[in-house]
């Protein structure tokens, strides 16, 4: 197995469909100790099951943008484990008027939440978990092909995004001396609780099927095999990042 005995902390399981679900499952069956976040008590009741379902060692309350949340969770973490050897991030948000219609009419409010949630988040987690990672660790992020080229509306989340891709860049330099690693994996498109707030979804969805090389959309089990890769020792050369698992969508000109 892969991750023998390796601890990884998941944020982001929001239900069976999401990508950071299929990621948890993978490294379970790979034989990793895993930890799932959630957001408050409603959204408890959808992550019990999973880990329930995934034996997960613990689930854990924890907003991303909150600071005195994230260092509870850390020391929870410190207390359960004492170390982590994976975390991946697979958390966004922006307001659902901001992810249609013009980008120039997004709010400062809204470009705050955005970029805060989508990608700073990624940021304090690496600060406040940085004395628990082991030599070798790998740390995981979910982005998107709207960071690098328009998509119509994705808007703020495209800048949210390229935000996110840069921030992988920068922490991969900082924690490279510590030989952490940190990458992100560009997935394309899939009927996620996410994608549902975007406009347009299934015009997109459908492009891709029909242009991308692969003629088809890709699935929650092939981003996590990637993840899976990017979080074993296979990868262990690889780091600031982006990985397209796209079918190849990404590569496509005019």
């Amino acid at each position: 197995m892969l991750l023998q005995d390796k601890t990884a902390l998941i944020f982001g399981v929001a239900n069976n469909k999401s990508i950071a679900y299929a990621i948890a499952k993978t490294f379970k069956d790979q034989g990793a100790n895993i930890a799932l976040n959630y957001l408050g008590e409603a959204l408890k009741k959808r992550v019990e099951p999973i880990s329930q379902e995934l034996n997960a060692d613990f689930i854990f309350d924890c907003d991303v943008s909150k600071d005195e949340q994230i260092e509870r969770a850390k020391d929870l973490v410190e207390k359960k484990w004492g170390k982590i050897d994976i975390l991946v991030h697979s958390v966004a948000f922006a307001k659902r008027e901001d992810l249609q219609g013009r980008f120039i009419d997004t709010s400062r409010d809204g470009f705050h939440i955005a970029l805060d949630i989508s990608a700073y988040s990624l940021v304090k987690l690496c600060q406040v978990f940085e004395p628990l990672f082991s030599d070798q660790g790998s740390i995981i992020t979910l982005t998107y092909y709207g960071a690098q080229k328009v998509i119509k509306n994705y808007n703020v989340m495209g800048v949210a995004k390229a935000a996110l891709e840069a921030s992988v860049r920068y922490l991969a330099l900082d924690l490279g001396e510590k030989n952490v690693r940190v990458n992100a994996i560009s997935a394309g498109p899939i009927k996620t609780l996410a994608a549902s707030g975007i406009s347009g979804f299934k015009t997109i969805f459908k492009t891709i099927e029909e242009k991308a090389p692969l003629k088809r959309n890709i699935t929650q089990e092939e981003v996590a095999q990637t993840a899976l890769y990017l979080a074993s020792h296979l990868s262990s050369g690889v780091t600031g990042e982006t990985i397209f698992v796209d079918a190849g969508y990404n590569i496509l000109g005019i």
